[in-house]
């Protein structure tokens, strides 16, 4: 068993206890002992190196704190929302077969530029031209009843004249002692009649146009078909996949190519609900890319809708990429520029905490006493952080904040700032 690390860490500890929480004591008790005394002077050697900020007294009795502090004002900081995100295509597109048959064209390979309408996969023909022929000589066929239709009409008509014209007369004889009432109801009779042929010959005219309707109907399908043997590219991008392979059968759904859209291209983040009133459609925006990229673009796009799992709110940015050198997919760093704030640029080292845990610095108010401030760090600089939440101009106190609590007085030494 090792003794000596383990009674070495014990006299070790007692020395730090006695040296930074029993220093009075120590300091009276090592002052009846002669300067030769070996280890009190070593004591004494390390107590001398851990002192706190040379303390006076005020004339109420209290110790005043020597300390060095900053005059610092507030400047206009730019502020930003630094989000980690990601590429996407602005666009992308399966395009699918909407029709059965077989690939008749060769196929473009994945990579490929293609422009807005080009073609990319062609089914073979079959026998939807025999099809269109069919549906046409249909609606030809309809569209020749039509007149037969309307001249039946005509005739109906003109068969509801002569009847009128007996039936008047017939009505009148019969009225004046001349004619039978037999005669008088039977050419009403007739005329009822040439009014239901009236009736029925109209209905073969409406017949005839809804049979022109359906043929022609039959002839869009058949044309509509046709269309759909040519697969083209939705807009102008870049091939992610390869088209169909010749001699392939198609099916409706199956993938002819995949199309995708980088130039512009979008850098995708989420931002947290807290900083989500920060950022605005509009705003300048950059990103960091994993390759060491630095690319620039605006706001197009911030959700209104929180992810219900991580509570975050999906932003979009446009950056262009005519050479379309950023990829889909790339990590980024992006950053969202925000209004600025006024900030102070003070070093790392002014930092420190209360009891309750909480960041801040400790200033020195105008009766010369120390009090402690909590504050927001915006960011991190070479010069030191930015931080927020104190006054436009403040005495920051640099070096003894932590030998001071609120209230303390203290004795002032001011840097001196070099540019």
């Amino acid at each position: 068993m090792r003794i000596f690390p383990i009674v070495t860490a014990i006299v070790v500890f007692a020395v730090l206890y006695l040296v930074i929480l029993e220093r009075d004591r120590l300091i009276g008790f090592a002052g009846g002992f002669t300067a030769d005394d070996g280890a009190t002077a070593e004591m004494q050697e390390v107590a001398e190196t851990d002192t706190p900020p040379e303390q006076a007294l005020t004339s109420d009795g209290m110790h005043v704190v020597h300390v060095v502090a900053r005059r610092s004002e507030a400047t206009m900081a730019e502020n930003a929302v630094l989000l980690r995100g990601r590429t996407e295509a602005l666009r992308q597109v399966n395009v699918q077969s909407e029709t059965s048959g077989l690939i008749i064209s060769p196929p473009i390979r994945a990579g490929a530029f293609v422009e807005e309408g080009q073609l990319l996969c062609e089914i073979d023909r079959g026998t939807r031209g025999a099809a269109l022929e069919e549906a046409e000589a249909r609606l030809a066929e309809a569209g020749s009843r039509l007149p037969e239709a309307r001249a039946r009409v005509a005739e109906a008509r003109a068969g509801l004249t002569a009847a009128e014209i007996d039936d008047n007369a017939a009505s009148r004889l019969s009225e004046s002692g001349f004619g039978s009432e037999t005669r008088a109801a039977s050419t009403a009779a007739a005329r009822s009649a040439a009014e239901a042929a009236i009736q029925s010959a109209e209905a073969g005219v409406e017949t005839a146009l809804s049979g022109i309707r359906s043929a022609e109907a039959g002839v869009e399908r058949a044309r509509q078909e046709i269309t759909r043997l040519e697969i083209r590219a939705p807009f102008e991008g870049l091939l992610e996949s390869d088209t169909a392979e010749l001699g392939s059968l198609m099916q409706p759904g199956t993938l002819c190519a995949t199309v995708i859209q980088l130039d512009p291209i979008k850098l995708v983040g989420f931002v947290p609900e807290a900083q989500v009133n920060r950022v605005a459609v509009g705003a300048a925006a950059g990103a960091r890319l994993a390759t060491g990229e630095e690319v620039q673009g605006e706001v197009i796009f911030l959700s209104r809708s929180a992810d219900p799992q991580t509570r975050t709110f999906r932003v979009e940015i446009e950056v262009a990429n005519a050479d379309l050198a950023i990829r889909d997919g790339q990590t980024a760093d992006i950053m969202i520029s925000t209004a600025g704030l006024p900030a102070h640029l003070l070093p790392t080292s002014s930092l420190t905490l209360n009891d309750a845990g909480t960041l801040g610095v400790r200033i020195v108010t105008e009766e010369n006493r120390a009090q402690f401030v909590p504050v927001t760090m915006l960011r991190d600089t070479a010069r030191g952080v930015l931080l927020t939440g104190l006054p436009d101009q403040a005495t920051v106190i640099t070096v003894g904040q932590e030998f001071v609590t609120d209230g303390v007085p203290v004795d002032v030494t001011y840097e001196e700032l070099t540019q």
